[in-house]
């Protein structure tokens, strides 16, 4: 199952620049994960300084 970014999500990009795939861009409210390129490494997760990518 695919990583999911919450609403805790501030917007900073960290995640983005983690994801070996590039499965991550900015969405409307804040960074989406594409659930079909997700990997489920977890690189995304331990990147986020707010926890609001949860697996």
């Amino acid at each position: 199952m695919a990583y999911v970014i919450n609403d805790g999500c501030i917007s900073c990009g960290a995640c983005a620049s983690e994801c070996p795939v590039g499965a991550i861009s900015e969405g409307a409210s804040h960074y989406e994960i594409d659930a079909d390129a997700c990997l489920d490494c977890g690189a995304c997760a331990s990147t986020c300084p707010t926890g609001a990518i949860e697996g």
